[in-house]
């Protein structure tokens, strides 16, 4: 070792991540935990080639219509923590992105109360789940407002699923 200090760099995707990495990286001398790797770049000033998307992140954009232009496509832009549809953007909360990332990387699949709310808030704690329905209630919302024809359906006794058209 040089004597210099160290700088931990992680990476993760959702908040509940983050907080891990936070725990596993405790006794480092200085951490920097982002979302992406362009963040990281960005905040170490380093220029380069831009990267390629992350698989993860290529997997949260969903054609709306299969035979719609990409323009139509629903994304999350996790950087800026903006949800995307037809050239329209909406800010997202911290807890409204981590949802939407759940849902929207796997489109017509039933997320449980309990897995989102762990995906979510890292928590397994439940409580009354009016925290976790009443972030979906604001995410539905901000659907209608960009005029996005996806819907977040409950299924009734067991969770969540974002239903495509």
């Amino acid at each position: 070792m040089s004597g210099r200090p160290s700088l931990a760099i992680g990476i993760a995707s959702s908040a509940s991540h983050r907080r891990r990495l936070a725990e596993l990286f405790g006794g480092s001398e200085a951490v920097l935990i982002v979302s992406s790797v362009d963040q990281a770049r960005r905040f170490l000033g380093v220029a380069g080639e831009p990267a390629a998307p992350p698989a993860e992140a290529v997997a949260h954009r969903v054609a709306v219509d299969a035979a719609a232009p990409a323009a139509t496509a629903l994304s999350i832009d996790s950087d800026r923590r903006v949800l995307r549809w037809r050239n329209r953007e909406i800010g997202l909360t911290p807890l409204e992105h981590d949802l939407l990332r759940c849902l929207v990387g796997t489109p017509g699949h039933t997320w449980t109360h309990r897995r989102l709310h762990r995906e979510v808030w890292g928590t397994e704690r439940l409580g009354r789940g009016s925290d976790l329905h009443s972030v979906v209630r604001r995410v539905r919302r901000k659907l209608a407002r960009l005029g996005v024809p996806a819907t977040i359906d409950a299924v009734r006794g067991v969770g969540f699923r974002l239903a495509l058209p």
